[in-house]
């Protein structure tokens, strides 16, 4: 006879002795129902008593329903009463045996998994975004139950499998215990406080480094400390066993998970907590994703490590996704310093191809394309923010629609098509008030001010009641984003207006509203905008003849905005060409030099020493 044909007879008979000593009197309390179904019901076969339960239910409401004999329908309705009773307490078991549940419908997944397929079907099960996520004990749990498992399977294959698995997950967990009690150690050494630290400041990395014993974590995270590729360090790796990447898994997921909460716990300086969380979020999953680049070009298993690994990239951008910091009005540039920037959007590019269109989706296609514009990629980010518009609408999430409606208006201002650049931040003005998104409306505001400005300037319109209008937009945006204390939102409209005060020959009130926007631009972490902002700052310098001012916004905001990738360096290193023509190469260095003690603690002595670089950079290529 058929196990599940055997347990349901054998469940039908349980629900039916339950009720029967209920109505003889001989349960005295609920406790003598759920120790009957504890002592009875096996983990793991839930859904046949439930469905057993469910017959009983359903046969007892109808004879209550259609009984006419008045004695027969009175036992009716004690015998549901007995029914509601054992469904209460079938409930607390449920409760109760939800982790014993989880595991085994855990362990079944990836036993009955197809072998290239199991490292994915493990993957998952340790997937944080999950609504009750395993903890630390209870993998530990699962793993000694895939241990059981493996020793009871006659298949080489899967023995040898579950193996490597059980013995990653020890492996992990121990790496784990000796990380935690150090895990923000780094933070307390000097200038640091992010994940861009040298070698030579022992950063978080090199810190980690030394607390791992395991020889291909250790090797990972040095490889990251001293700035080589991980895409060739993946790429290099032969006969990479499953349980390995188990055990980087476990490693990296717990240093990112603790890492955002300790994080997110500092409110001492929400500045310094909001960026670093969102740059745990990117570091880590762009890490999965050079992961998966280089292990695509690796060993024969390589297809199935990289899958595996784009598979943790979505698991935490999906987490980043729902996050009340997830900017979606800045870009991967709130987040990362350094050369690597250039390549963060090729990496979180592929994993996203692999999903299908989910909340998480459009918000980080949201992010990409405004760190595209950023790039000047301008074609590009329109596509993405159209993709994410449609994804956000289908799945009604009216923040992001209305920020993607935003950034394709901001695209085609770059593009000087200033008509389409009104039109869509219309659009995104009167749904942004219709669905009550402050952050959302304070942005259209700014760029239907600032795309109204600039247009009129195209059609040479002399009315000044034209150029007022456009302001009133843009001054709007900016007192309803300090009243939002929305500093993202404040540091875009007052560049907004600082550059539109420029366009309107009134350069001392440009400079006013650039340095509140640079301000505000450092609080929120956005490097793009912090360079936007000091690339326009040094053209309102440079209006009133305050040439050293000119050379110090101009320099820092060139550097800023060439080690994003952003195209607008060009726009300050042109500026600086021309002040060193009129100035002389020697006056031009000295004035370089008073601004050096301003410039190196945002930059470092090595962004100081870059800068006549860039110069020599832009000349060669003019």
């Amino acid at each position: 006879m058929p196990e599940s044909t055997s347990l349901r007879d054998r469940y039908l008979a349980l629900i039916d002795k339950i009720v029967e000593i209920t109505l003889k009197g001989q349960i005295r309390s609920k406790e003598q129902v759920y120790q009957m179904l504890v002592q009875d019901i096996s983990t793991g076969t839930g859904e046949i008593f439930e469905r057993c339960f469910g017959e009983r239910l359903d046969a007892a409401e109808n004879q209550v329903r259609n009984e006419k004999d008045e004695i027969k329908q009175a036992k009716a309705n004690r015998t549901l009463r007995a029914l509601k009773t054992i469904q209460g307490e079938w409930e607390r078991w449920q409760k109760d045996n939800r982790v014993d549940r989880a595991i085994a419908s855990s362990i079944q997944q990836i036993v009955t998994a197809e072998s290239n397929a199991r490292l994915l079907a493990l993957l998952q099960v340790i997937d944080p975004n999950k609504e009750h996520p395993l903890t630390l004990a209870q993998l530990q749990q699962l793993a000694k139950s895939l241990h059981q498992q493996m020793l009871q399977t006659a298949n080489p294959e899967t023995e040898q499998d579950l193996q490597q698995i059980t013995a990653g997950i020890a492996k992990g967990l121990e790496s784990w215990q000796r990380l935690e009690p150090e895990l923000v150690g780094w933070i307390y050494q000097p200038q640091q406080l992010g994940f861009a630290g040298s070698p030579e400041q022992n950063g978080p990395w090199a810190f980690w480094a030394k607390k791992v014993n395991s020889p291909f974590p250790q090797a990972l995270l040095n490889t990251i400390a001293v700035g080589e590729s991980v895409v060739q360090f993946a790429a290099q790796q032969s006969n990479l066993d499953l349980g390995i990447l188990v055990e980087v898994a476990i490693i990296l997921q717990c240093l990112q998970r603790a890492l955002a909460t300790w994080f997110d716990k500092q409110v001492y300086d929400s500045k310094v907590s909001t960026k670093a969380s969102i740059s745990t979020y990117i570091t880590f999953a762009v890490i999965w994703s050079q992961l998966a680049s280089g292990f695509n070009n690796s060993t024969k298993s390589g297809e199935q490590l990289a899958n595996a690994c784009f598979q943790v990239t979505l698991q935490i951008l999906r987490a980043f996704s729902q996050r009340e910091y997830f900017p979606l009005y800045g870009g991967i540039f709130a987040s990362f310093d350094g050369k690597a920037l250039r390549h963060t959007l090729d990496y979180l590019d592929e994993p996203l191809r692999r999903v299908e269109g989910t909340q998480a989706k459009a918000r980080i296609l949201t992010l990409l394309g405004y760190s595209m514009q950023a790039a000047g990629a301008y074609e590009r980010s329109i596509l993405l923010h159209k993709q994410a518009l449609e994804i956000a609408r289908t799945e009604g999430d009216k923040a992001c629609e209305v920020a993607n409606l935003n950034h394709i208006s901001r695209n085609y201002v770059a593009q000087k098509n200033y008509q389409e650049a009104i039109n869509y931040s219309q659009r995104a003005l009167i749904m942004a008030r219709q669905a009550g998104e402050r952050q959302g409306e304070a942005n259209a505001l700014a760029n239907l001010g600032y795309s109204e400005v600039f247009q009129a300037r195209q059609l040479e319109e002399v009315e000044p009641e034209v150029y007022e209008s456009a302001i009133g937009y843009l001054e709007q945006g900016l007192l309803l984003s300090e009243k939002l204390g929305d500093r993202q939102s404040q540091a875009f409209c007052s560049s907004s207006l600082g550059i539109a005060k420029i366009a309107l020959e009134n350069a001392e009130a440009a400079i006013e509203y650039l340095l509140k926007g640079w301000q505000a631009a450092q609080f929120s972490g956005d490097l793009y905008l912090q360079g936007l902002n000091l690339a326009y700052l040094a053209q309102a310098y440079y209006r009133i003849n305050s040439l050293e001012k000119a050379i110090f916004a101009g320099s820092l905001g060139m550097y800023t905005l060439e080690q994003i990738g952003a195209m607008e360096w060009r726009q300050s290193a042109g500026l600086l060409t021309i002040l060193r023509g009129q100035m002389g190469a020697e006056s031009f260095k000295q004035s370089l030099a008073k601004s050096r003690a301003n410039i190196i603690p945002a930059i470092g002595v090595d962004g100081y020493d870059y800068i006549p670089e860039l110069l020599e950079k832009y000349q060669q290529s003019i």
